[in-house]
């Protein structure tokens, strides 16, 4: 398995996020009075490649993401190992914990911790670069796959306008659901934070239409 949560929820669901919002710039952006067939297919191709990008660029950066935390990680057990200094290992174990975590653990737990690292071989198995490469295929797909729904509506649908209110029905729903699962991981009212969801990401979308994004 890759040694980060591809599906984790906070920050798969901010990039689902950013690709509905980029999506939907493209999608506002069609006067449905005025739009015609070839207008509207040169939309939709200009918000697919975007997004295309946007997952590309999302699955790179998960794998420097995977290469540099093991790095670290290796980094900071070897730290400890060679730190013949109880107190000064402590240390070195708190700042590689999480805060909420590192306080509230005692000096004996961290003791503990300290003799557990000197305890272990280090391990010699190298990092499954399969698991990584299918890690980034996921995060691409996650991305780019989000945003079709939003776009169908005007492959499937003759008229603009129909299309457009659809479209951005199915825009607004997913950001509830994006909402709802980042509230529910969290431990909020999971309606609440779709509700907040979607209100931030119109009001980004609509920021961005109005700075010519």
């Amino acid at each position: 398995m890759p040694s980060r949560s591809v599906l984790d929820p906070l920050e798969r669901a901010s990039e689902v996020v950013f690709g509905l919002l980029m999506v939907m710039t493209f999608t506002g952006s069609l006067s449905v009075a005025t739009a015609g067939r070839e207008e509207i297919r040169s939309v939709l191709l200009a918000a697919i490649a975007c997004n295309v990008a946007w997952g590309l660029v999302d699955g790179a950066m998960y794998l420097i993401a995977n290469f540099a935390q093991r790095a670290r990680g290796q980094a900071t057990l070897a730290t400890i190992r060679r730190t013949a200094d109880a107190a000064a290992a402590h240390l070195v174990i708190r700042d590689a914990l999480p805060a909420g975590l590192s306080s509230i653990l005692t000096d004996a737990e961290l003791e503990v911790l300290r003799r557990r690292v000197h305890a272990t071989l280090e391990p010699r198995v190298a990092p499954s670069v399969r698991d990584d490469l299918i890690g980034a295929a996921a995060v691409f797909l996650l991305v780019f796959l989000s945003t079709l729904p939003v776009v169908l509506p005007f492959v499937v649908m003759t008229e603009a306008t129909p299309a457009l209110r659809v479209s951005h029905a199915i825009a607004i729903s997913m950001l509830f659901v994006a909402g709802w699962s980042v509230g529910a991981h969290a431990g909020r009212p999971p309606w609440r934070s779709g509700l907040v969801m979607v209100a931030v990401g119109l009001t980004l979308a609509a920021i961005t239409r109005a700075l010519g994004g």
